[in-house]
């Protein structure tokens, strides 16, 4: 009977200790929730505001266009489509082709030579020039080639004459750089007097002379220089000028 009191006793203890445990756990649990549940309603409510701005997704951004230039025709090179041109470039184009093109101006006068022929006056012969027009390109032997060819083949005008006998050929002319050489046939040599000799003398030195006024003067007849002219024996010198020639045949 001794046993029952004691055993009552460490039932009752051990009842008491399991219910003072049960009410901390429960007063625990009880705080515990009481201050989570602040803290999980502030975060609700303060989500929208403090919540870190989340990145668009590629759905939700905007789309962004890029602009990527069309490829080169093939076989055009780049210099030559339409889209490396600069902005302004076709305009001043057209423009250009608008305006008109400017004409070159004409020459003030073409080339020429001169041609002596005599004419009478008193009983003397006077010299009297006539230009013979020549291509600006031609070369002094060439412009007086030209020339001797218009003074053989005779004058156009009836208020002038030659003294140098028809048929005369000019057999060769070359310009060097001590003065002219020129190589007449033997026509040149026949008929006429002192005064035609003269005047023939003379219209050879001067048109040979048309270039360069100063010149000196080879003639030669069929190879041969001229040294006496005519049946008088009319001295030639060699070379002559129109100097030499005023000097010593007074026209």
């Amino acid at each position: 009977m001794k046993d029952g009191p004691e055993v009552s006793r460490v039932s009752t203890a051990v009842i008491a200790g399991v219910c003072g445990l049960a009410l901390v756990a429960g007063g625990g649990i009880a705080l515990w929730t009481a201050n989570r549940s602040p803290n999980s309603a502030d975060t609700q409510s303060s989500a929208p505001t403090t919540a870190p701005a989340l990145s668009p997704t590629p759905a939700e951004s905007p789309a962004v266009i890029i602009p990527v230039p069309p490829p080169n025709p093939v076989g055009v090179p780049p210099a030559q489509t339409p889209q490396t041109l600069p902005q302004q470039a076709l305009p001043q184009q057209a423009l250009v082709s608008k305006s008109p093109q400017p004409k070159p101006l004409p020459e003030a006068g073409a080339p020429t030579v001169q041609v002596y022929w005599v004419k009478g006056a008193s009983g003397k012969f006077e010299a009297v020039p006539t230009k013979v027009a020549v291509k600006p390109a031609d070369a002094p032997d060439t412009a007086l080639e030209a020339a001797f060819n218009s003074l053989l083949a005779g004058p156009k005008d009836a208020t002038v004459s030659s003294e140098i006998p028809k048929g005369t050929q000019l057999r060769s002319l070359s310009v060097k750089n001590d003065g002219v050489y020129v190589d007449l046939s033997a026509e040149f040599t026949s008929g006429g007097g002192s005064t035609s000799m003269t005047g023939r003398l003379g219209q050879v030195i001067y048109t040979a002379t048309s270039l360069k006024p100063n010149a000196q003067v080879w003639i030669s007849v069929e190879g041969k220089p001229l040294e006496l002219l005519g049946g008088e024996g009319l001295e030639v010198a060699q070379p002559s000028s129109r100097q030499s020639f005023d000097k010593n045949f007074p026209l």
